[in-house]
């Protein structure tokens, strides 16, 4: 496949720092068949995407767990991966089959493991032969967010920049297709996308001055459709006649370039590291591009288009439909890359299509997926970086108190650099008519320093040191009522939480936390029902589904790692306050509470008349959270 390379240091990388009769799997297995994602996507048996389907909601028509007997839940099976790296990844399900996307690391890394969800049993495994000096190169860990299926193939990206199918049943390589070079600091994370038979993946890299793209690649041979650019002209970006902004400060020609200094948008960032989402109604495709390069604002004066912008495109051609920006000139690596959860809403009496984005900068937006225009954006964390978002003209003020000065640290930025929630993704019940919000609770000193560009090596010209925010927790899990505007609940954890979510018919949610514990809340009360006590810590992403003997599971990656986690597995001095990119000040503990792990585990309820093993379900503590002492 692609080539053998010699072995690149992390510590670089993490710069300086359907019916009764058929039953659930025969349904499946015939949607699959005929090829019909989206109708796969809505059988409760099956998890064939990360976001659970198209409209990215991770919610579960599945209801045997439920409020009343989630605290009966017990291990059912585990594997390990091999690898005690970041778990990022989401396990998918399809027709009784769980795949799993390994880290970049141990000895294979980026594997790809078949399991009978059932039962655990190894079906296959696929193992690439990397380029390991990918490694040195990627920002935050080498984790990976999982696979994605279509048509009897299994797609993920390796993150030496290489899409590649696989044969679901069999593990055999069906194509690979190189798409960036990690020799210009290019690497690839994200989950894919498979959308009217193509392919949609992104690049990562934006902290070492990557130009970001997303592309579309024909499901059934790996080559390039489309490939859309975050900056640049409007040819590369594609934006063309059917491109029509709610907004006028988004209107004009070339923006991508004449909103950056001199060839500044060539290594400008952008990158496409997120989720997407889809309506095949309105058949466009939404996602968001990350920060600009570099983090030092003061070098690239102007708003920085098309970087932390929302884009809705035609998925067949790629041609740019609208765009919303939402953090014009970002001083505060405030990406925008998070999920958008597409659902309908009654606003001011009125059924609206909407796009619901928890921003990185702290604000909830409510977006009207048809036009770009953004309904409402209220905080759902402390900010000080802001002061509003002013729904006339679509943009977010800034406090100028706090604009970056060269040279001069910048005092009390809230949120932090990783916003107030990173790609960690929601959980959107239609039930509850809520919305299961992972996130971070923190702020950040911030000093700006000249950076050059050179290809391949960090491009930050920043120094960040972060810490709690008010009130001294690190994180919380909330629920968010996007009509009302309004917490409904909340869970306070000590560490931030970096897990996805997940809620289900049985108005249970789920989530999990950096100091090792998965829990089962009450879905409309916050009440905490449930809690595991797991091998390392955890910010991979909860899936459930039901297996081929009727009950329903639930399955979570356990190890922790990522930008958030890499004082504990990545050989950092806890010491140094504003290593990993200043996430070391804010997790200096964390390395008692956790190491690194590599363990994917299966829950489920007890079989009548017997035990689903792995031992009793852990008491339930109060719904405050993170009290627990240093695990020993």
């Amino acid at each position: 496949m692609h080539r053998q390379g010699g072995a690149g240091r992390l510590a670089a990388a993490l710069l300086l720092g359907a019916s009764l009769v058929l039953g659930p799997i025969a349904a499946g297995e015939a949607a699959a068949q005929q090829g019909d994602l989206e109708a796969l996507s809505k059988d409760p048996a099956q998890w064939v995407m990360p976001g659970k389907n198209y409209a990215s909601t991770r919610y579960s028509e599945l209801d045997q767990i439920n409020t009343g007997n989630a605290g009966r839940l017990q291990v059912a099976w585990t594997f390990s991966v091999g690898a005690d790296r970041g778990q990022e990844a989401a396990p998918i399900v399809v027709d009784g089959m769980m795949y799993v996307v390994g880290p970049y690391a141990g000895p294979h890394p980026g594997s790809v493991f078949a399991l009978d969800a059932t039962t655990g049993e190894l079906k296959w495994t696929y193992s690439p032969k990397p380029n390991l000096s990918a490694q040195g190169v990627a920002c935050c860990d080498v984790v990976n967010r999982g696979a994605a299926y279509d048509n009897g193939k299994i797609f993920y990206n390796t993150l030496d920049n290489h899409t590649v199918a696989l044969d679901a049943k069999t593990g055999k390589e069906v194509w690979v297709k190189q798409l960036g070079d990690i020799s210009r600091g290019e690497t690839m994370t994200m989950a894919p996308l498979v959308v009217k038979g193509k392919v949609l993946v992104g690049n990562s890299g934006g902290e070492m001055g990557v130009r970001g793209w997303l592309t579309a690649l024909d499901e059934n041979t790996g080559e390039i459709v489309w490939r859309a650019y975050s900056t640049g002209p409007d040819k590369d970006v594609l934006i063309g006649p059917d491109f029509k902004p709610f907004y006028d400060f988004m209107k004009g020609e070339d923006l991508g370039v004449k909103s950056w200094p001199p060839d500044h948008w060539q290594h400008g960032g952008g990158t496409v590291w997120g989720w997407i989402s889809y309506d095949p109604e309105l058949d466009l495709i939404f996602y968001g591009t990350a920060n600009p390069g570099p983090w030092n604002s003061n070098q690239r004066p102007g708003d920085n288009l098309w970087t932390t912008t929302i884009f809705a495109r035609d998925p067949d051609t790629g041609q740019a439909k609208w765009a919303y920006q939402t953090s014009p000139h970002d001083l505060w690596d405030h990406d925008g890359i998070n999920e958008l959860v597409l659902t309908e809403l009654q606003i001011d009496g009125k059924p609206r299509k909407v796009a619901i984005r928890p921003g990185r900068t702290g604000y909830m937006y409510v977006i009207d997926r048809a036009t770009g225009e953004v309904i409402s954006a209220k905080a759902y964390d402390d900010v000080t970086a802001y002061k509003g978002v002013d729904l006339k003209t679509g943009r977010i003020i800034p406090n100028e108190a706090l604009h970056p000065t060269l040279g001069k640290t910048i005092e009390d930025i809230c949120p932090a650099a990783p916003g107030a929630k990173d790609w960690q993704p929601t959980a959107w019940s239609p039930r509850t008519g809520l919305l299961y919000v992972p996130h971070q609770h923190l702020c950040m000193n911030m000093k700006t320093v000249e950076v050059g560009y050179i290809a391949g090596t960090p491009y930050l010209g920043a120094e960040a040191d972060m810490y709690a925010g008010p009130g001294g927790h690190r994180g919380e899990f909330m629920a968010w009522d996007p009509v009302r505007q309004e917490k409904v609940w909340s869970i306070k954890e000590n560490l931030p939480v970096w897990s996805g979510a997940l809620a289900t018919a049985g108005d249970v949610a789920f989530y999990g936390t950096m100091d090792r514990l998965f829990k089962a809340v009450d879905a409309r009360t916050g009440e905490v029902l449930w809690q595991f006590r797991t091998p390392s810590g955890i910010i991979g992403q909860p899936t459930t589904y039901q297996g081929r003997d009727g009950r329903q599971y639930v399955a979570i990656l356990s190890g922790i790692g990522g930008w958030s986690g890499a004082v504990a597995t990545a050989e950092l001095d806890p010491r140094v306050r504003n290593g990993a990119l200043g996430f070391v000040g804010a997790t200096q503990d964390l390395p008692a509470y956790t190491r690194g792990g590599s363990t994917l585990l299966v829950f489920a309820l007890p079989e009548a008349g017997g035990g689903a093993g792995g031992g009793p379900a852990a008491p339930a503590r109060p719904a405050t959270g993170g009290t627990d002492a240093p695990a020993q």
